[in-house]
């Protein structure tokens, strides 16, 4: 395939994902059906997606996204503060910055006791659905699905806890395809709010 068919493809799955909170794999399938490609057609790598999502947000998203982004990350934080005990690390687009309102926040769990994660939502009377899905390093993840609110939005979000045991922490924040750490901890999180927070105050000056 050449670069420019691989460049329209990034785009269109860019749009997918930004626009309705589609993760890679279904944005990207969706993207070769819309672009009439072939199923096996090869797909773009993890860099020029990237690249396409934040050409996406610059364009389209740019007035709108940095409040976005940063209320789902104080939702992702609060709910990072309230499951403390199971070592909590948020991940996707929510940590990597590209976030809208459109995003679901995942993060990832870590306790010995798989069911404790569940123990805590029912004593606390949070509902939530439970699937499993493929987690870290290729294992068979629970993960718990919640509907909470995000008051920076004035609306609900998807929260998503995957459930690991304690184990798979050790290379849960090993570098992606980016070189990237793909995942961070509470206090990182509070850590990227300061720094917006100083951003901001700069430009205003």
């Amino acid at each position: 395939m050449d670069d420019d068919t691989q460049r329209e493809l990034a785009a269109v799955a860019a749009a997918l994902m930004v626009d309705e909170g589609l993760e890679v794999r279904r944005a990207v399938q969706r993207a070769l059906a819309q672009l009439r490609l072939p199923p096996r057609t090869p797909t773009p790598g993890p860099a020029l997606l990237d690249a396409a999502v934040r050409e996406h947000l610059a364009i389209f998203h740019a007035d709108t996204q940095p409040a976005e982004l940063r209320a789902l990350r104080e939702t992702a934080l609060a709910w990072m503060e309230r499951l403390a005990d199971f070592q909590p690390h948020v991940g996707g687009a929510v940590w990597h910055g590209t976030a809208t309102r459109r995003s679901d926040i995942h993060l990832q769990l870590f306790t010995d006791d798989p069911k404790a994660v569940e123990i805590a939502l029912i004593n606390a009377g949070v509902s939530y659905d439970t699937q499993s899905a493929r987690g870290l390093h290729g294992r068979t993840a629970e993960v718990l699905t919640l509907a909470v609110r995000c008051d920076g939005l004035g609306e609900t979000v998807g929260l998503h806890l995957w459930v690991n045991d304690t184990n798979a922490l050790r290379g849960a924040r090993l570098p992606d395809a980016l070189g990237r750490v793909p995942r961070g901890s509470a206090a990182e999180l509070r850590a990227l709010l300061a720094r917006a927070d100083t951003d901001a105050e700069k430009d205003a000056t």
